[in-house]
């Protein structure tokens, strides 16, 4: 048997209970014959705690004391699965991020891992020992000071070390049985997918699918690391993320994988663009300067009278002010005439590699959210996707319409969801 990384998210050691049933299954691989490495979130809600306390006692709290007070909750996490691991009779060491070699740029509270130097995790396991390490966290390269990955970093973590060890499979476990063709907390008939393909999960978990993070699948398809998505509180069977279908999972991509949508994101519009060459260049180095996100972009056409345009784009909503900040500042070097900032918004996005292929898709889409009265703000696409931009009050009737009306229903038992945060 080989080496199997397993990550378990904050609801799946959201308590000592939940610690124990976990502390259980990884010692069940061990006896199974596997050289273990976890990786383990911070229990529950702990993350949100400490940003709240953080908040209250600063309201912008210091990038590097911030990311030292958000590690002490997967501090916590590791050492007492490790405890939990010992009481059952089998050996397990503890590691932080930066003891554990996962090293990352400099940017306090969204890092990027740069390399994993394993040793002493490596070490541990050819010892005999599981290896438990701390999700979310690393050190950075220059200055050697703890940094975090920002939300969803354990995923990452977990990726990033299965491939520095040559493991045979990172597995992610969560609150719910795998990868669901919606978020069957707003669409109780989603189905399971048993098998998915890198490129679809890519553009699922950039939609706003919430199973697994953006970095964490395009880390693993780099390196070829199979993900296999599961519940801890199950013996199920989960959804396994690869380039190529395992077993007799199914080698036909279906057309439609599944349907994402995303509330966490904001619309900034600047009113009042001169139509000439070079402004909107402007526009965006001054939110890349500020070091923000965007996501869809879309620019009217101009008015002839005026000779101006507006321009609009989505973003995150927690960088939502940092980006008006910035736009305010240069707004007498590009000469715009207002900004419009709007976070009551949802984007739903439909992704297959199948629709490359089969006309009628965007119809369909497009259809269906007539059908059920939801107007269209913005509009982006790829080959395998399409994504819209809507009221947020419409996102829930939305994205079940969609999922009707592509045939994505699951005619048997609704998707259970064990915990409630869907990591």
């Amino acid at each position: 048997m080989g080496l199997v990384v397993q990550k378990y998210g904050g609801s799946s050691v959201a308590d000592a209970e939940g610690i124990k049933r976990v502390a259980k299954r990884i010692v069940e691989a061990k006896k199974n014959g596997h050289q273990v490495v976890v990786v383990v979130s911070a229990m529950g809600d702990t993350t949100d705690e400490l940003i709240e306390l953080a908040e209250q006692v600063s309201p912008m709290p210091a990038g590097r004391e911030f990311d030292m007070l958000l590690t002490a909750g997967e501090r916590i996490s590791m050492a007492l699965l490790a405890m939990a691991i010992k009481s059952l009779g089998h050996q397990a060491q503890s590691f932080t991020g930066s003891q554990a070699g996962v090293i990352t740029d400099s940017v306090h509270n969204k890092a990027r891992i740069i390399d994993v130097t394993p040793g002493r995790i490596r070490t541990s396991i050819d010892e005999g020992n599981i290896a438990i390490v701390a999700g979310f966290q690393g050190v950075s390269q220059e200055g050697k000071n703890i940094t975090t990955l920002g939300r969803g970093g354990s995923d990452t973590t977990a990726v990033a070390l299965a491939a520095a060890l040559d493991a045979e499979v990172c597995e992610i476990y969560t609150d719910v049985d795998g990868v669901f063709t919606a978020d069957p907390r707003v669409v109780k008939k989603a189905k399971k997918i048993d098998w998915i393909s890198f490129e679809d999960m890519l553009e699922l978990a950039a939609s706003g699918s919430k199973v697994l993070l953006h970095r964490c699948v395009e880390y693993a398809r780099r390196y070829n690391i199979p993900i296999h998505v599961r519940s801890s509180f199950s013996g199920l069977q989960g959804t396994w993320v690869s380039n190529e279908p395992r077993g007799d999972q199914q080698v036909e991509h279906a057309i439609i994988s599944g349907v994402a949508h995303d509330v966490s994101e904001a619309k900034i519009t600047v009113v009042g663009v001169p139509d000439k060459p070079g402004e909107a260049a402007a526009i965006f180095r001054t939110i890349a300067d500020a070091e923000v996100n965007i996501d869809m972009v879309v620019q009217n056409v101009s008015a002839a009278s005026t000779g101006l345009t507006d321009i609009s784009f989505t973003l995150p909503k927690a960088e939502g002010r940092k980006a008006i900040d910035a736009l305010e500042r240069a707004k007498p070097t590009i000469g715009f005439e207002s900004l419009r900032y709007d976070d009551q918004i949802a984007k739903i996005s439909l992704v297959g590699a199948g629709m490359k292929t089969n006309p009628g898709v965007t119809a369909g889409f497009f259809e269906a959210l007539s059908d059920a009265g939801v107007n269209i703000e913005l509009i982006s696409t790829s080959e395998i996707r399409i994504s819209v931009v809507t009221r947020a009050d419409d996102v829930n009737n939305a994205v079940r319409a969609v999922h009707s009306a592509f045939g994505l229903d699951s005619d048997s038992d609704e998707a259970v969801v064990y915990g409630g945060t869907g990591r």
